[in-house]
């Protein structure tokens, strides 16, 4: 598996090579769990240019601690599941203020700091510190359960999954282990059309003896997704600017900024009366947006705001190119920017 990885390892922003370790060059902590916490449920493709952004923008634990959490909302629009956002705030200034700066090492340690769960604690701690701890993510999840062809269906059998991992786990290079599982799980033993021959575990695997390699993980048969729906309205003013509201710290898109509206319930109601003014709205539509849960619609509303209107005082007038906001709100702007028959 190592030999593999010498030859075959992924280059990363944020990743220190097989090569480079060999070099003497050690991984940079802060690197490691923020590219971890960018990494969790979104792709590499997605994070590698926005990991580079954040780096420059704030190059060090200090820097992030340091910074303004609206700052650091507005970078990470676009990338979803916005509580890591905060969480990420929150992590700085603890590591600051109960570690001096310094990530800690141990797998207990990690998890008592905000967002870091057992997956993200154990990669820190191998990644960056070589640690004997246990990575598993989706990607070292399916290699495990084909490798001993794990009947049992996700997400029951995760104990199982990471119990027999450790079996195989190595005392030494846990690191490049883990990332070397990752790199395997990506392009060579993947969900669908897994390319067998090229892989290093072939020899020792299960399923391929079986004849049965996309058969595992077993998964648990889908739910179907239920629907929300939702209102959101585009105030503009005489300057061509948007008015702009936080959403609830608390639950999806939190301490975002998004256009005004309603809850995201089953069933809407009286559309007007979560209108932010009492002004001639135009229905631009409706935008959809899947998340992990629930599809939501949102119908889109756009006006004009009327003379003598007050924003609240925790709204803002912001130019739209100015708002950083998040994939769903994004849309629903450009939709009622779009509007026919309506002239800011």
């Amino acid at each position: 598996m190592l030999r593999w990885y010498d030859a075959n390892a992924r280059v990363l922003p944020w990743r220190i090579g097989p090569h480079q370790r060999k070099a003497g060059r050690k991984p940079d902590p802060y690197a490691v769990w923020l590219s971890e916490i960018m990494l969790q449920q979104t792709t590499v493709a997605s994070v590698a240019p926005r990991f580079l952004k954040f780096l420059k923008r704030w190059p060090d634990v200090a820097a992030m601690a340091a910074a303004d959490i609206d700052d650091v909302l507005g970078e990470w629009a676009g990338l979803g599941y916005y509580a890591r956002a905060r969480n990420l705030h929150k992590c700085a200034i603890a590591v600051m203020r109960e570690h001096d700066g310094d990530f800690p090492y141990t797998e207990d340690a990690l998890k008592a700091l905000p967002g870091i769960g057992d997956y993200t604690a154990a990669a820190i701690a191998a990644i960056a510190y070589d640690r004997p701890a246990v990575v598993v993510d989706g990607n070292i999840e399916r290699i495990v359960a084909r490798l001993y062809a794990i009947d049992a269906p996700l997400p029951g059998a995760k104990a199982l999954i990471k119990e027999c991992a450790g079996a195989i786990w190595p005392p030494k290079r846990s690191g490049d282990f883990a990332q070397g599982l990752m790199d395997i799980g990506a392009g060579v033993c993947k969900p669908r059309a897994p390319n067998c021959p090229a892989c290093p575990l072939t020899v020792h695997c299960a399923a391929q003896r079986l004849g049965r390699v996309e058969d595992f993980p077993v998964k648990p048969a889908a739910r179907p997704k239920p629907s929300r729906k939702g209102a959101v309205f585009a105030l503009v003013n005489a300057k061509g600017e948007v008015l702009f509201g936080r959403r609830p710290e608390k639950g999806l898109l939190g301490g975002m900024l998004g256009l005004p509206g309603s809850p995201w319930t089953e069933n809407l109601g009286k559309i007007m009366t979560h209108a932010p003014a009492a002004a001639k709205w135009r229905r631009a539509g409706e935008v959809t947006h899947i998340f992990t849960h629930f599809h939501l619609t949102l119908d889109v509303h756009i006006g004009k705001a009327p003379k003598g209107f007050r924003r609240a005082r925790e709204q803002q007038w912001l130019r739209p190119k100015q708002a950083r906001l998040p994939t769903v709100m994004k849309k629903a702007l450009d939709l009622a920017l779009t509007t026919k028959g309506f002239e800011k």
